[in-house]
């Protein structure tokens, strides 16, 4: 499968569908719609955001970065549709995220993804990210896993 990866606007209604499709599975897979410590990310806060699209201009997979301080960024939104599942499209969307990163002078990138998203883990521990203890809002909470990568290797 091809596909295309565009940076878009946080308000882009392709994006916004995928957000929203993301938010009721993780609402399914935990049981209620409280599954996300801290800050919900927004407009005012989202410094890249990334859709891939199919061949038919079709959204199937969308990925964020919010920055955390001067060298570090943190990894929000990552989603790809059921359909799209396996076909590499996570992987390049996460990779191009890298690219962005690093063009941003970001040199580490952190994520936090939960208990009961163990393919979630899998992923991320497949793309080189290590598991690290839990940061910021995460601290406390008991059903997230947090993760970072250096970008600098």
């Amino acid at each position: 499968m091809t596909w295309i990866i565009e940076q878009r606007d946080w308000a882009d209604p392709a994006g916004a569908a995928l957000r929203e499709a993301q938010r009721v599975e993780l609402d399914a897979r935990y049981g209620n719609d409280d599954h996300e410590p801290g800050a919900a990310p927004t407009a005012d806060n989202i410094d890249v955001f990334l859709v891939a699209v199919d061949p038919a201009g079709q959204a199937i997979g969308c990925g964020a970065l919010r920055r955390l301080d001067q060298a570090s960024a943190e990894v929000k939104r990552m989603y790809v549709t059921p359909a799209g599942r396996g076909s590499g499209v996570a992987t390049a969307i996460l990779r191009t995220l890298e690219e962005q990163a690093r063009a941003l002078g970001w040199h580490t990138l952190r994520l936090e993804t939960g208990t009961a998203q163990p393919d979630a883990m899998r992923f991320y521990e497949r793309e080189g990210y290590h598991q690290i203890p839990r940061y910021g809002a995460y601290a406390d909470s008991d059903h997230s896993v947090c993760y970072e990568r250096s970008l600098s290797a």
